[in-house]
């Protein structure tokens, strides 16, 4: 079995293409520096606030992604686990 693409790597296929550089960076921060991939899922899914120096547009973009990915699924699927990797 694979392992199921997370929620950020999911975004990047759909969003990368049309980010502009600073927006770019800004994504590459957001992945690279915050210690566990469940703080990028939590703020993502508006269950925790996101710090204010990782509270971007990019951020807004990926929320909305989410909230799109959850309709999508909910259509198809009660559970959405399967989207999200697990903790490393």
């Amino acid at each position: 079995a694979h392992p199921h693409p997370s929620l950020s790597s999911l975004f990047a296929k759909e969003n990368l293409a049309r980010m502009s550089e600073e927006q770019l960076n800004r994504y590459d921060r957001l992945i690279n520096e915050p210690s566990n991939d469940w703080d990028i899922y939590y703020w993502a899914t508006e269950a925790k606030p996101a710090p204010a120096e990782f509270d971007t547009d990019v951020m807004a973009m990926l929320r909305e992604f989410a909230k799109n990915r959850n309709k999508e699924q909910r259509l198809r699927q009660p559970d959405l686990e399967y989207l999200f990797e697990p903790p490393r």
